[in-house]
This record gives C-alpha cells, sequence and structure tokens, in this order.
C-alpha cells in the first residue's frame, strides 16, 4: 500500500475535519490548483459532502476559493515550508478556523466550523438555562459566557459584573454558603452550592459548581464556574410541597384535585396545544388524567431538538399515585432534560442516568428513551420496563423489536441495551404509557384496536395525520393516567 492510500485510509476514519491536499502545476510550473487526496468521511464539508471529494479538484469544488485569502495561505505554506493559520475564515456565510502543514509534498488542513460550534454552546446555555465564567485571580479580569448575561439580566455592552457586584447581591442569609464554597475551594475541592441572588428585582435559585486552577508552584490563578438557574425548578417544587401539604390536611375536595392533577401536569410538562415540529419529525402529545382517580399520577413525557440536530423522544411513568409520583416525576423529566443538555445522546447512558436516580430517590417506574437522528433517520432506543413503541407504516402496525430492561430502581447497576429502527418518510411512531392500553375486561382486545387505529391512519397519512391519531385514541382510563407522543417521519 503506497503514501497516498495509507494516508486516506487514515483520513477518512478521523473524527474532524481534515484534508490533504497535493499540488497540480500548470505548464509554467506554477501551482493551479490542488487535488483531494485524502479527505475525512466523518466530517462532511457545508454541502454534506464527505470522502467522495477524493481525486477531485479544489476549485471545482469550491471555484470562489481561488485568489482569494485562503488560496493564498494555500501558496504560502507550499513555498516556506511552514505551518500556518487562519482564525477566521468565510465561506459562504459559514466560519471557519483552519490551520495548514506542510505534508508529504502537499498539505495536511485541518478546519472547525466556529460558527455551529458557538451556535451549539449557545443552544446547549439557553436549553439548560446555564452559563459559564472564568476568573483570573492575579489581574482581577472576568469571561462570561452569553449565558450567564442572560442569567444575571445584564447588557453585554456592560462586561461581566464585578466579584463586588456578585457578593452584594447575594441574599445576606446565603452569603455563608458563598462563604463555605471558598473554603471548599481553598482545600482543593470541588464547589457545588445553591444561592439565592437579587436579580433585577426578582429573587433566582443559582447553582454553581466552581474549580480553583493553580499554578506549578500551587498558588490559585484562576476560577472556573458554571452557573444553571434553577428557579423554576426549586419553584415547581416548593409548590408541589405546598399542595402536597393541602391534601394531607384534607383542604382539596376531590374535583379540586381533579384540577390541581391538570394544573400540576401544566406545569411540569406543558402538553403543547396541537402538533408541533421537531427537526424532520411532526410530533402530537395528549396528556389524559384518569376519570376515577382522586390523584395526580406519574406519566412524563418529552420530545425535543437537540443542538445537534437529532431529536430525543420520551415517555415514562413513575409508580403509584399522588405528590410522591408527581415528585418522581418532575425529577425524571427535568434530569433528562439536564443530561441532555450535557450531551450525552446514548438512550441506554440516559436510561441507566434515570435508573440510578431512581435507586437514589427511593421510587420505581418504567421508561422509553430514543434518540432520532433526522439525518440518517435512524431511530436508537431503549426501555426500561416499559412498552415498546408501536410502528404504523403503509397500513400495517407492529410492536418494535423490544430489547431487554429492567424497571427503573429495581437495580442500580443494570445496564439497557440498546435496539435501533429504520423509519421511512411517512412513518408513525407512537410512544404510549399503559394507560392507553390498560382497561377493565380484555388488555388484548384494547392493544389491538390501538394498533388497528394506527394501521387505518398510516395507510392514508395525508399531510398532518396527527390529529386523527389524537382523537382515535384520546379516551381516558378508568384507573390510569394515559400518556401518548405520537410521532410522524415527515422527510
Amino acid at each position: 500500500m503506497g503514501d497516498e492510500e495509507v494516508v486516506r485510509e487514515l483520513l477518512a476514519a478521523v473524527p474532524a475535519g481534515c484534508t490533504w491536499l497535493v499540488p497540480i502545476t500548470g505548464d509554467d510550473g506554477l501551482i493551479a490548483d490542488f487535488r483531494v487526496a485524502a479527505t475525512s468521511d466523518q466530517i462532511r464539508d457545508i454541502y454534506g459532502r464527505g470522502a467522495q471529494r477524493v481525486d477531485s479538484r479544489l476549485l471545482e469544488l469550491y471555484p470562489s476559493l481561488a485568489g482569494g485569502p485562503l488560496w493564498n495561505l494555500y501558496l504560502q505554506v507550499m513555498a516556506t515550508g511552514k505551518p500556518d493559520r487562519m482564525e477566521e475564515f468565510r465561506y459562504d456565510d459559514s466560519h471557519f478556523e483552519i490551520s495548514v502543514h506542510p505534508v508529504l509534498g502537499g498539505l495536511l488542513v485541518w478546519w472547525t466550523r466556529v460558527d455551529e460550534h458557538r451556535r451549539r454552546m449557545e443552544r446547549t446555555e439557553l436549553l439548560g438555562s446555564l452559563g459559564w465564567a472564568e476568573y483570573e485571580l492575579v489581574s482581577g479580569q472576568s469571561e462570561w459566557s452569553p449565558g450567564m448575561y442572560r442569567i444575571f439580566a445584564r447588557d453585554p455592552a456592560d462586561g461581566p459584573l464585578s466579584r463586588t457586584g456578585q457578593a452584594a447581591a447575594i441574599l445576606p442569609e446565603d452569603r455563608g454558603i458563598a462563604e463555605a464554597a471558598w473554603q471548599t475551594l481553598d482545600v482543593g475541592a470541588t464547589s457545588d452550592v445553591t444561592v439565592r441572588f437579587l436579580i433585577d428585582g426578582r429573587v433566582k435559585h443559582l447553582r454553581i459548581l466552581s474549580d480553583l486552577s493553580r499554578d506549578g508552584t500551587g498558588r490559585p490563578v484562576k476560577i472556573y464556574a458554571v452557573v444553571q438557574d434553577v428557579t423554576a425548578r426549586i419553584a415547581t417544587r416548593t409548590e408541589i410541597e405546598r399542595l402536597s401539604d393541602q391534601v394531607r390536611l384534607g383542604e382539596l375536595t376531590a374535583l379540586a384535585e381533579h384540577r390541581l392533577a391538570r394544573q400540576l401536569q401544566q406545569m411540569i410538562q406543558p402538553v403543547p396545544a396541537g402538533s408541533f415540529e421537531l427537526d424532520g419529525l411532526q410530533a402530537m402529545v395528549s396528556y389524559l388524567p384518569a376519570e376515577s382517580a382522586l390523584q395526580v399520577g406519574g406519566d412524563w413525557y418529552h420530545a425535543q431538538t437537540l443542538p445537534d440536530g437529532r431529536v430525543a423522544l420520551a415517555v415514562g411513568d413513575v409508580a403509584g399515585h399522588g405528590m410522591e409520583a408527581a415528585n418522581g416525576m418532575a425529577h425524571l423529566r427535568f434530569a433528562l432534560v439536564a443530561w441532555l443538555s450535557a450531551g450525552i445522546r446514548d438512550p441506554g447512558l440516559l436510561l441507566r442516568h434515570l435508573n440510578r436516580l431512581c435507586a437514589q430517590l427511593g421510587i420505581t417506574g418504567t421508561a422509553v428513551v430514543g434518540v432520532y437522528d433526522p439525518d440518517t433517520r435512524e431511530l436508537p432506543w431503549a426501555r426500561a420496563g416499559h412498552m415498546a413503541p408501536l410502528l404504523g407504516r403503509s397500513g400495517r402496525s407492529i410492536e418494535l423489536d423490544r430489547p431487554p430492561g429492567l424497571l427503573l430502581g429495581a437495580d442500580a447497576d443494570t445496564d439497557f441495551p440498546v435496539a435501533s429502527a429504520r423509519l421511512h418518510p411517512g412513518d408513525l411512531i407512537l410512544f404510549y404509557t399503559d394507560g392507553l392500553v390498560e382497561r377493565r375486561g380484555d388488555v388484548t382486545r384494547r392493544g389491538a384496536e390501538v394498533r388497528d387505529h394506527l394501521s387505518a391512519v398510516s395507510a392514508a397519512p395525508g399531510p398532518d395525520p396527527l390529529p386523527t391519531i389524537h382523537r382515535l385514541l384520546h379516551a381516558p382510563s378508568p384507573d390510569d393516567d394515559t400518556c401518548t407522543l405520537a410521532v410522524h417521519v415527515r422527510t
């Protein structure tokens, strides 16, 4: 195998943007173009092309490069034999950071799409109500991410809030917590505290995770911090506890508690009115409290387009009824959102984290989690004691082949194998909790009815089949809550 074949095989597997260019000279001996001798197939160009670019001419692929700053950088590195880089290169409304190295008579080009990276970071901060900060202890200089300015309701043009200003914003009752955080950092440990700040006339609960960086002599030089606004989560938990006290005191009637079920369900997991768009999908959620149950159930769902373009889909059910089940439901749903915001995409790993959380909380439940890739239409998914999703396609409906998966909270160290399904345009996927099929009498007959409805709609889905599915399945169970998440593959 020659050098070019070796380089081609290596670069095709590299999970980064990299290309090896070999010069093509004209009759005058000058470089007239470059041939793409090898390139990564993992990170595609802005037109979605990977290894199929091999053996193509650079200026045929990207004609506007000719005579521009990046072209001149390539010629310079070829002439001097010294590597160089370009911090900011714009091409077709995209921004790149590019480094160029002379290798084997050609150029090894490494590139990172800066605008996409920034967009993903900003979306992650926005979804998770997150921000990050760095503080130089020697110079006193601070650096904030955009999320920090949102959290502190501060204009980025004014720069980061000073350390004195931050200390003044802490509620007097919580200043001891901030002092304890400094002491934790001083002994070399990571600090994790929740502190109340008065910001723009409102009290915010901020969870602050911080670490201290030291130089070679052990002297502290920089503090790194990640801040999350958990006000809504704490407010929800407080409201649940308050309502729980009311129930225990008998202050609510049966009718009021039915209303409370709707109120809590909307507070913890608002149900969108009608169908809504996800990346490559259209989805619709239905949530129905039980007909006769007087207490809140633990059914929950999640549907979200993630910063990398994939789509998280999940439903679950915490065992039991009442405020404890509602509290468990809130913990699991908020935890799933946090782990997705942290970049975890493996359904089995997400369920493993939820399982350990259930073990710590002393609760049990079931769940099914999938992360759909609209580029490949692959749906990897895993389950924990839950029914498998139903697939409706061209007038037929089947249950997806279910992988094994224990009940959440049954064994803290169990694994959750991942299965995968390849979806087609027009497919219908139904995630649901057991209230949909568990009816008094014949459970098998009710399950068959649900599959028949899904088959009928998939035979002639039309442009928006989800309201039809919703209408056919929208019937409360006598004894249990019902949550459905119906998904239509659009492209």
